[in-house]
Formats: C-alpha cells, sequence, structure tokens
C-alpha cells in the first residue's frame, strides 16, 4: 500500500468567509474584521498560489469549482467529507456543520471519474448525522496506509464508535487517543487529529504534548516507532500556527515533498526543518486569510487520490 500519492483534489471556493457553525469547537478560527467579499477574493489567491506552487513540482492537481448556491464557507477543506483509497472504495463521512454537508457533491466525484480514476465502492458513514454522530474524513483520522493505522483525536468530530466501524471497513487498527489545546486557561479537545500530526512515509511530525494521557501518548509512540517512523515533535505554540496540518507528497521524477503553509514553515526551528529535509523537500505557500477565518491549513485543503486508474 502506497503512503503518499501524486494527485489530490482542491475545491476553489466562491464563497469563503469565517464559519460561524464550525467556530464552536474550531478555536483556531479567528474573526479577522474584514468583508466576506474581501475574505473570498483573498482565500482564491491564496488558493491560487497554492496550487500552482504544487503544479510547479509536478502534483498533480484536480482542481473543481464550488458552486456559489450552496452557500458552503469551508468547501476549501474537502479532506473532511471524502477520501480515496487503493481498492477503489471512497469513503462519504458525517460533518459536524449543517452547512458543511452541502460540500458532499455528486459532481466531485464525476468530476475525479473524468480524470481517469475507478470508484468501485462508496462507504457512506452520513447516516449518522441524524443520531449527531460525526467523524469528519481524514481531518479525523491521520491514516498510516502503509502500515493500515488510523490515528485519531477523540472529539465533539470525531466518535470512537464510528472510528471503529471504519478502522473494520477499511481494515485498519485503531489508535485512540484524545489531543487538547489550551483555550482561555482550559484543556479542550482539539477538533481535528490533522491539526496536531501528519505521518509521512518515513517520519511523523506530531505534537506530543497535546496528549495529555500518558498511557495514551506513549502508545502513540510505540506504534510510530514500530512502524520505523522517526517522531519529529513540535510544540503547541507550532500547533497554533499550524505546523501539524501538513502532507507529504509526491512530484515529478518520484521526489518528496512535505506540503504546509508559510506559517507553519517559519514557526519551524533550524533542527525541526534539517529533520525533515533528511525524508523529504519542503513546499510552503501563504495561507494566512485561510488559517485565521477557515480555522486550517495547507493538509485540509488537499483531498488525495489512490483511486486505481480506469
Amino acid at each position: 500500500m502506497k503512503q503518499i500519492t501524486n494527485t489530490i483534489v482542491m475545491i476553489r471556493p466562491v464563497q469563503f468567509r469565517m464559519n460561524e457553525q464550525t467556530a464552536v469547537n474550531n478555536y483556531y478560527q479567528e474573526d479577522g474584521n474584514i468583508s466576506a467579499n474581501d475574505a473570498n477574493k483573498k482565500a482564491q489567491q491564496e488558493f491560487d498560489q497554492f496550487v500552482k506552487a504544487l503544479e510547479a513540482v509536478g502534483v498533480k492537481v484536480i482542481v473543481i469549482n464550488d458552486e456559489p448556491k450552496n452557500d458552503t464557507p469551508d468547501s476549501i477543506f474537502p479532506n473532511n467529507w471524502v477520501s480515496f483509497h487503493e481498492n477503489g472504495d471512497i469513503g462519504l463521512y458525517p460533518m459536524f456543520a449543517i452547512n458543511r454537508r452541502r460540500e458532499r457533491r455528486p459532481e466531485v466525484l464525476e468530476t475525479i471519474e473524468n480524470s481517469g480514476f475507478e470508484i468501485k465502492n462508496v462507504v457512506d458513514y452520513t447516516g449518522a448525522e441524524e443520531e449527531e454522530v460525526f467523524l469528519e474524513g481524514t481531518g479525523s483520522l491521520v491514516l498510516d496506509r502503509a502500515n493500515r493505522k488510523a490515528y485519531c483525536a477523540l472529539s465533539p468530530r470525531a466518535d470512537e464508535e464510528l472510528l471503529i466501524e471504519f478502522c473494520e471497513d477499511f481494515e485498519y487498527t485503531p489508535v485512540i487517543f484524545t489531543a487538547y489545546q489550551t483555550v482561555e486557561e482550559k484543556r479542550l479537545a482539539i477538533y481535528h487529529t490533522n491539526v496536531m500530526m501528519g505521518i509521512g512515509e518515513t517520519f511523523a511530525v506530531i505534537c506530543l504534548d497535546c496528549i495529555d494521557d500518558k498511557k495514551e501518548r506513549k502508545n502513540v509512540v510505540k506504534h510510530l516507532k514500530e512502524d520505523g517512523k522517526e517522531i519529529i515533535a513540535i510544540t503547541e505554540d507550532q500547533v497554533n500556527n499550524f505546523a501539524g496540518n501538513m502532507l507529504q507528497v509526491a512530484g515529478s521524477g518520484d521526489k518528496r515533498y512535505l506540503v504546509m503553509s508559510s506559517a507553519a514553515f517559519n514557526s519551524l526551528t533550524k533542527d525541526q526543518i534539517h529533520k525533515i529535509e533528511k525524508h523529504c523537500a519542503i513546499l510552503h505557500s501563504d495561507l494566512t486569510t485561510i488559517e485565521t477565518l477557515g480555522g486550517g491549513s495547507a493538509r485540509c485543503m488537499m483531498a488525495e487520490v489512490f483511486l486505481p486508474a480506469k
């Protein structure tokens, strides 16, 4: 099984703004004092620059435009509602915010099929929304695809029973913990696992300080080490700069890149950069508006395509 891919899907925003429905438990979102129109314009500029940077190194980007009529401010983060797998399966996931459920558009899947990929089977978890149970795709699940492990920080958007069901359906071993951040001096659950950790082929970038329970922390470290991953530790302050929200991809000539935002890159120490560069090159792009208003970063914007070619 491959851990990384050279093909990603990205949704170009048309209604980007701060989503009031997600701000209740995404503590990384800030109001930014900016009109919706300006916010969307800036987000589009950042999006287009990011796509250019990825394509320049040979990453294949399937760009799909959002539809204004959907009024989906977070559509720029498609990895939360869909995941694509090597055997031709896709997962569709239940979303916490009601206005995010409209992001699940059949035409996105049609475009991917028209790009030469085969979808053999749809595993649909969206019915769980009726019970107010959520598991937000590869935001909630950080997948070690090669070693068949699903790392998941439980939160209002990541339900343990649904995680177990996913693991049974897709044949993954669950690695379960809770990750916290300090909000107004309280320790509150981090909303998505991929904010505090990312897994590459030979390394993992992770904020172990977010895992308050020593047993849980030890278990996560054990799993990463037994699979031969070099652990590159980041701080909670770096997590606040989206340094956990990274994704390794393949470019032309099979060159590997760890993709992140410029804020994430600028928060790293020389030593951390050196450690990452032993494994792969770094690619970063300015995503300030998207991060400030959306509370998500580079990894959230990329839905990886592992599907078989038609």
